[in-house]
């Protein structure tokens, strides 16, 4: 079933008995989440391609009007590149981080709040006035400590790169309360002086996000299917780990996964109560995870044995 509507133009072609049996399965689901806060890191294919990106506007329309609270969190590194790129700016990673200079910066929140948060809250306009965008500067959202790269066993200064060090949910809070769709860009203040704006990891700041507002959910869309146990095995698609698990399992993941499974890791030991992992170049990937009993993607829990499922699936 989960197959039979996996493409974003497959719909029609489905039998009335199919879409039956869809709807009827995502009853239970609908029932649990209504009123739960979701939290969703928009990242990956999902955001460059125009197909995906109306798909993602759709699921979270979707779960806004069966009462769901989404909040989306982005980042944007390949538009960032694109615009550094056009602009004639060097810009370099070390240590898997970019390094930011007050020029970079400036790109970097022109970009993120000036261009791929304005695109996202048109499309979630297209039919209604929900979505508001905010920056981890709005409100006091969000404040953050400067960080260092590790290259080779040595730290070394990258410039305006920083990791969240405190949230200050009420912002998030008056935007649902008021019926909105928060979507937020993911730079923040410097703790120690408020005029200096660091450059924050999405995913890290999606998971602080939902630890400050008790999210019953973490969702990240990625550019793989969920968590693999042996990369490159696609046989060793994880559906479901505990975050002992995980952790054990880090240091043996691929790089660019670590960000992401550390982030989930973090979130549900600190009350979330389930991160998911999912594959964003899949059109509305994100609804077959939660509700449809099989998903498409990896769950992460914090305790040491499966959640018991909802309705024979993996939700709680």
């Amino acid at each position: 079933m989960t197959h039979a509507h996996a493409g974003a133009g497959s719909a029609p072609e489905l039998s009335p008995e199919i879409k039956a049996s869809v709807l009827l399965e995502a009853v239970p689901w609908l029932r649990s989440y209504k009123g739960a806060t979701m939290v969703i890191k928009y990242g990956g294919n999902a955001m460059v391609d125009e197909d995906l990106k109306r798909a993602f506007a759709q699921d979270i329309l979707f779960l806004h009007q069966v009462g769901v609270r989404p909040v989306v969190v982005h980042g944007g590194g390949p538009q960032i590149n694109t615009m550094l790129k056009r602009l004639g700016i060097d810009s370099e990673f070390r240590g898997g981080l970019r390094v930011t200079t007050p020029e970079v910066m400036d790109v970097v929140r022109m970009v993120l709040t000036g261009s791929v948060q304005r695109e996202l809250v048109s499309l979630l306009n297209i039919d209604g006035t929900a979505a508001v965008g905010i920056s981890g500067e709005d409100g006091g959202l969000l404040r953050a400590r400067q960080r260092l790269a590790t290259v080779d066993g040595h730290s070394v200064d990258v410039g305006l790169v920083g990791d969240v060090v405190d949230v200050r949910p009420e912002p998030i809070i008056d935007l649902l309360d008021q019926g909105r769709i928060p979507v937020i860009s993911s730079v923040a203040p410097l703790v120690t002086d408020s005029v200096t704006v660091l450059n924050v990891n999405a995913d890290t700041a999606a998971a602080a996000i939902a630890v400050a507002l008790k999210a019953r959910t973490l969702l990240m869309l990625t550019d793989v299917e969920g968590l693999y146990s042996a990369w490159p095995d696609r046989g060793s698609l994880v559906p479901f780990i505990s975050a002992d698990a995980l952790e054990g399992l880090l240091p043996s993941l691929e790089t660019g996964m670590i960000p992401k499974m550390e982030a989930c890791l973090r979130a549900v030991r600190g009350g979330v109560g389930q991160a998911h992992v999912v594959d964003g170049r899949q059109a509305h990937s994100m609804l077959l995870e939660i509700v449809t009993d099989e998903g498409v993607g990896t769950v992460i829990h914090p305790g040491d044995a499966p959640i018991p499922p909802l309705n024979g699936g993996r939700n709680l």
